[in-house]
């Protein structure tokens, strides 16, 4: 197993195992240097998101970067405004002006019940996920999935569908891994990408980590991405920090023994769990 290595989307698309993530970080020159960084470091898979707010960043840091556009693989993400037919029309061509990019590898519905349209989630996804067909078609983009969906969002979603989703992006980490919703994705055709897969920091103040870690000779953060890895998920570990940009993808030279995957599959709720969809307040 390389950082280089793919799963293989439903339709074909190869997609790199694991991704460098850019939520939290501030657009300009910090997220146009961290892209930049992550690409050197060996990253071949970008992910942000329009709600992010740094996709101008991200964009330059992917032009800037001296790897060929074709051999990288970027995502961003539909935010909870736009959910239509022409407001996720609108919305891509606009993520798109701001990435500097004539298509992105895939193209997430960020979450499935808005507070805005909670009285008419389906309605709003049915007319988003039209949108994103066409974009397919279109060669706009190059995958289409969904992000923090549960199984009655994805099956609203697959009664009008004519592309069933390719990806679900959800919180995954040893404190919430989200068993059910990871196996319901898995005989759904789906890969599951894990953001947070850090638990967003809190998953170094587990105790028990820091002597697994040592075990290894590694840091608690290439543990919990290796055992992401080992699990099948595609992580997406998040820093604007150069050392610890190198330090997320150096989790290839060790393998987790079946005991210690099992041992951290135990810390259920020991840095928080996911976020219920259906009662975000955004």
């Amino acid at each position: 197993m390389k950082a280089t290595d793919t799963y293989k989307l439903a339709n074909g698309v190869e997609i790199p195992i694991i991704a460098f993530g850019t939520w939290q970080t501030p657009d300009g020159d910090v997220a146009e240097k961290s892209v930049i960084d992550a690409i050197r470091a060996g990253y071949r898979h970008i992910d942000t998101a329009a709600i992010y707010r740094n996709e101008e960043g991200v964009g330059r840091g992917i032009a800037n970067s001296g790897v060929p556009r074709e051999e990288l693989f970027v995502t961003t993400k539909l935010w909870n405004d736009a959910h239509s037919y022409e407001g996720a029309k609108v919305a891509l061509d606009e993520s798109l002006e701001r990435l500097g990019l004539d298509y992105v590898d895939l193209y997430l519905i960020h979450w499935p019940n808005p507070k805005m349209f909670r009285d008419s989630w389906q309605e709003a996804n049915t007319g988003a996920w039209r949108a994103m067909e066409e974009a397919l078609a279109a060669g706009k983009v190059r995958a289409i999935g969904i992000s923090n969906f549960h199984p009655r969002h994805v099956e609203a979603l697959l009664e009008s569908a004519t592309v069933q989703p390719m990806v679900n992006q959800i919180l995954a980490n040893p404190s919430d891994m989200q068993e059910e919703l990871v196996a319901y994705n898995q005989e759904n055709g789906m890969i599951t990408e894990a953001y947070s897969p850090l638990g967003t920091g809190k998953i170094f103040e587990i105790d028990e980590l820091k002597e697994l870690a040592e075990k290894y000779e590694k840091t608690i953060a290439q543990l919990v991405l290796r055992w992401s890895l080992q699990k099948g998920l595609l992580p997406i570990p998040k820093s604007v920090h150069e050392d610890r940009i190198k330090e997320n993808i150096d989790v290839f030279d060790f393998e987790l023994s079946e005991e210690d995957v099992a041992f951290i599959d135990s810390l259920k709720g020991k840095a928080g769990l996911a976020k219920n969809p259906d009662e975000v307040d955004f």
